[in-house]
């Protein structure tokens, strides 16, 4: 296995783009989702990044890429289509031990960024090593049928039920039986099925009083739509 996979946090991190294009805006987008503080730098660029820029969420250098532009920096994406300029980038992220990603040329990478699936808490990623982008892409729309929104609803409970039960005192151990059953019981179909009464009903059932759907998913934040009651 070639690459070590990992998920990083880069909330709050400064980020660079290099490269204003259609590659370089969804690249700038996505790290924006993650909470990245994002700083752009390219002579040209699209409507949607100038857009954002206009609105202070991202920096926006209109210009070339410079030596010094990695300075302070904790990762760097390479979105241009100059190879020369690419290797450069690649070069300095390399001299100063820097997370690198230049699109489309995993030779010059220290990590590769795959096709990902997100369902609110849930990030399934799929990588082909950089063999085949079309067949992850073809993976991960696959996946986008299988795994639907309900999988997001189903964290954030899973999240309040988990953060409720560690107030009351029980141990993290204790709860792993719980939560099995509650998965084994087909929690997530109900979720997607709308049927509130019956989500109760179970977590009643195996968790006891106080455990309410509407008021477990209230209290935890949610990357989706929480179901009500019809």
């Amino acid at each position: 296995m070639r690459y070590y996979p990992v998920n990083l946090d880069i909330r709050n991190r400064k980020c660079l783009v290099v490269g204003g294009g259609d590659v370089g805006t969804r690249k700038v987008i996505t790290l924006l989702d993650c909470g990245a503080m994002v700083v752009v730098v390219s002579p040209e660029v699209t409507e949607k990044i100038e857009e954002l820029s206009n609105k202070g969420l991202i920096k926006l250098e209109r210009r070339g890429f410079k030596p010094t532009d990695l300075d302070q920096i904790f990762l760097v994406i390479g979105a241009t289509d100059n190879p020369e300029l690419n290797r450069e980038i690649h070069a300095g992220a390399e001299r100063l031990g820097m997370l690198c990603n230049i699109a489309d040329r995993p030779e010059v990478c220290n990590f590769i960024l795959p096709a990902i699936v997100n369902r609110g808490d849930l990030i399934i990623a799929i990588s082909t090593s950089g063999k085949s982008p079309a067949f992850a892409k073809k993976m991960r729309k696959d996946l986008e049928k299988e795994f639907g929104t309900e999988y997001a609803d189903f964290l954030t409970l899973m999240g309040g039920i988990r953060t409720k039960l560690l107030s009351e005192d029980h141990e993290p151990e204790a709860h792993k039986h719980l939560f099995e059953n509650l998965i084994k019981r087909a929690l997530v179909n109900l979720i997607k099925d709308r049927d509130i009464a019956a989500i109760n009903s179970l977590l009643f059932e195996i968790l006891g009083e106080g455990y309410i759907f509407d008021e477990l998913m209230a209290n935890q934040p949610t990357s989706s739509p929480v179901l009500k009651n019809a």
